[in-house]
């Protein structure tokens, strides 16, 4: 696979539902109601439950590693939150190759909410993504 600056990283689609917020919190140990108790968060005139913010890096990961198959290791990934996101919405993953080599790429990535009510939820986010094995060449580079 040739990889290019500028190229687009194929975009990942995904609607958040109550019931995958809740299986999220269970395998993170994450129960605070405001994921996913729709009365509580009511009670806080919230429109609904609020997925965690952690659920956007292991879609962004996901979307790299999608894209670039299973020899892609993600180095790095750093995110920052800009929206809420709630429960039955709908996010967009969205990236651009910023720097390509043959042992590593960087990306400059995002997560919009997508609809009515669209937001940018996630950005600035980059990655930096190792190319062939985990410690190989590219690991070192990537320090």
């Amino acid at each position: 696979m040739s990889i290019t600056v500028g190229q687009a990283v194929p975009p990942l689609e995904r609607t958040i539902r109550l019931t995958d917020m809740v299986a999220y919190a269970g395998a993170t140990w994450d129960w605070h109601r405001l994921h996913y108790d729709p009365e509580y968060v009511a009670e806080k005139k919230l429109p609904g439950p609020i997925v965690d913010g952690q659920v956007f890096g292991a879609l962004l990961v996901e979307q790299l590693q999608d894209w670039l198959g299973p020899k892609s290791f993600v180095h790095r990934l750093d995110f920052t939150f800009r929206n809420l996101v709630f429960a039955g919405e709908t996010v967009r993953c969205e990236g651009t190759v910023t720097e390509a080599g043959y042992e590593r790429i960087v990306c400059d990535l995002r997560v919009v909410v997508v609809g009515s009510a669209a937001r940018t939820a996630v950005a600035p986010a980059s990655a930096t993504v190792l190319l062939g094995r985990a410690d190989g060449p590219g690991a070192e580079a990537a320090r």
